[in-house]
């Protein structure tokens, strides 16, 4: 079987080829790109970011990339390459765009499908400011998705709150509401098929938000395969053919199926990094303080300066790296500059022979190379520097999130979440865990109690709760989460038994004395290094059990839905019976980097098999319990 192109891989072709005025892009052309500009808006401008950078733009013949709703001169003999929503107030802006003459030609792109009506508005308009022969392409690009990794992708960060967790669980959410959330969500899964130019076979616990999904999904897909002549999924547009044999799977899941993982303390660096630090669409922005200065009393302090760094997979360190769990991480680091600093004379030594001492990295690249000593200093010289600036990326960030680690006591909630999670006997009450000053913050002990709760066999007595309240709001925990939780567990109560979450877990691996020892940068004292045991979160199971065609009772009586059937009957009974190699799990109401990497790690021993993991919106602990809380409040 091919091996499938990754949705990234996807989703990049086909925005270059929209840059490249949907023609398809070949990368070793000659000539000069055609110059353009790129008009998006917010929702654009996010796919295409973690997908393009700067430079890649540039080649591809993009001068300025601005946003649709900005204020802009007009360039009159430039094209206009635009990327936006088929909303109602870009279209008024695009008409007006028409009407000023800004740019030479117009090649209007819609991340989702523009309606009849909205496309004769702009028709009306170009006749209007005589610009017809400037119109000269309107394209439907389904690209309504963000893909952040090479097998995950979220549905958007621009006005996420309309999919989120809690729009879907409002008690007084009106059934109008409700399908426009639903219909968000399938606009973008229909996108993200169309993309990956597959029909799946959709599987979906019922009544939930996953099966109004999956009803509404299984419907757009029919239609648009009925639909002979302008089908999306006849030709295959990568030519790669790679489904023709095996289609893949979508599992639809529900957030309320697992509560405690998305509140969970973490220990791989990529779920660290995107639960204590600023890390969102593949960017981390850290603030540094630059120290105190030697000055008199009553001085400020120095500035903190802002750095963002970008954490993508051409960053060798972080694909290597992103899934180990933190102390690995910094051992890793720690040894990769005790590498780098054995060649820093060696940097020296090329700098000297380019004549570049003082000089910065920048002025590296004007260099003619004239002598082969010269040429081999110019290869390998932007390789070294190259290797120290992802050092320096990774120090900071990784020293960022030990800050964390260490003022908050992580490690600890981490072991301490995990075996509850695990039904292992503690080793501390957890009142005195929730009692101590010093171990975290109010919301890091609210997260361990939330926990506790959803993952308890007998709900605590009312009497023991009472003086769990008291003990969190003691220690300054707002207790509105708790409240929306207790409703939602005696609901779910109803519904089925709570999700378990396998056998023991982690175990403490001795201090982490030999690597860092006091030369390290990571001093690691008091942290434990605790090595993570893999075991199937929820969301894993069911989708092992569903792939693999396992008869469980967790996964018997899922729908499912097969598009191209020409009649829809709701039978359970799946028509395919050999286990699927390829599978997207879709989490409805939010998913996090604590499942990805579950996912990831149940795949890499099953050869020949790929997953996509994919949310509504990607949210941290922070932001769920935020969620909790306004759904707790009364």
């Amino acid at each position: 079987m091919a091996a499938m192109a990754s949705i990234r891989e996807r989703q990049t072709v086909a925005l270059k080829r929209m840059l490249n005025f949907n023609v398809p892009h070949v990368k070793n052309s000659t000539g000069e790109p055609v110059w353009k500009v790129l008009i998006y808006d917010r929702f654009g401008q996010d796919i295409i970011s973690p997908l393009l950078s700067v430079k890649e733009l540039r080649d591809m013949g993009i001068t300025l990339h601005l946003l649709l709703h900005s204020d802009r001169d007009p360039i009159p003999d430039v094209p206009a390459v635009y990327f936006v929503m088929p909303s109602e107030e870009n279209i008024d802006r695009m008409c007006q765009d028409l009407r000023n003459q800004l740019y030479e030609s117009y090649y209007l792109n819609f991340i989702s499908a523009i309606s009849r009506s909205k496309l004769e508005d702009i028709a009306n308009a170009a006749l209007a400011a005589s610009a017809v022969t400037q119109v000269a392409k309107v394209f439907d690009q389904y690209l309504n998705f963000i893909t952040l990794e090479d097998d995950m992708f979220v549905l958007c960060n621009q006005n996420k709150e309309l999919v989120s967790y809690r729009a879907i669980n409002r008690p007084d959410i009106t059934d109008t509401e409700m399908e426009t959330v639903m219909d968000t969500i399938v606009d973008s899964l229909f996108c993200f098929f169309v993309t990956l130019g597959a029909v799946p076979i959709i599987r979906c616990s019922r009544g939930t938000a996953a099966e109004m999904v999956a009803v509404k999904l299984d419907k757009k897909l029919r239609e648009n395969l009925r639909d002979a002549r302008n089908s999306l999924f006849t030709g295959d547009p990568l030519g790669t053919g790679q489904f023709s044999f095996q289609r893949p799977l979508l599992v639809l899941v529900d957030r309320n199926i697992d509560l405690a993982t998305p509140l969970h303390h973490t220990w791989t660096y990529q779920a660290l990094v995107h639960d204590v630090l600023d890390f969102h669409l593949n960017r981390v922005n850290l603030e540094e303080s630059t120290g105190v200065e030697n000055s008199p009393a009553g001085a400020r302090p120095k500035r903190k300066s802002k750095k963002s760094y970008d954490l993508t997979p051409v960053d060798k360190f972080w694909q290597k790296h992103k899934g180990s769990p933190f102390p690995e991480v910094a051992e890793s680091v720690q040894q990769e500059l005790e590498s780098y600093r054995a060649q820093e004379d060696e940097v020296k030594r090329l700098k000297s022979i380019m004549g570049l001492e003082g000089e910065d990295e920048g002025a590296i690249s004007m260099l003619s190379d004239n002598t082969a000593k010269l040429t081999s200093a110019v290869s390998s010289l932007p390789e070294l520097l190259e290797k120290k600036r992802l050092i320096d990326l990774h120090t900071n960030v990784a020293t960022a999130v030990l800050e964390h680690i260490k003022t908050r006591k992580l490690d600890v909630y981490f072991e301490y979440e995990e075996k509850i999670m695990s039904k292992t006997t503690l080793d501390k009450s957890l009142l005195d865990v929730i009692s101590d000053p010093d171990a975290g913050t109010p919301e890091d002990k609210m997260r361990l109690f939330l926990i506790y709760y959803i993952s308890a066999q007998q709900v605590p007595s009312e009497a023991d709760l009472e003086q769990y309240k008291k003990a969190l709001t003691d220690a300054g925990c707002n207790l509105s989460p708790l409240q929306y939780i207790k409703q939602w567990k005696a609901f779910a109560k109803m519904a089925s038994t709570p999700a378990s979450y396998g056998s023991t877990t982690t175990k403490p691996m001795g201090l982490l004395s030999r690597v860092m020892n006091t030369g390290s940068q990571f001093v690691m004292e008091g942290v434990k290094n605790l090595v993570l045991k893999q075991q199937n979160l929820p969301v894993t199971r069911i989708l092992d059990n569903l792939m693999e065609m396992k008869s469980n009772p967790e996964t018997d009586d899922y729908r499912y839905f097969d598009p191209k059937m020409l009649r829809s009957n709701d039978s359970s009974v799946p028509r395919n019976k050999n286990p699927f190699h390829e599978a997207i799990v879709f989490v409805v109401g939010g998913g996090n980097y604590i499942e990805y990497q579950n996912l990831v790690d149940y795949i890499k021993a099953k050869q020949g098999k790929h997953i996509l993991y994919g949310c509504s919106e990607l949210f941290n602990a922070t932001q769920f319990i935020k969620q909790l809380s306004q759904l707790g409040q009364k």
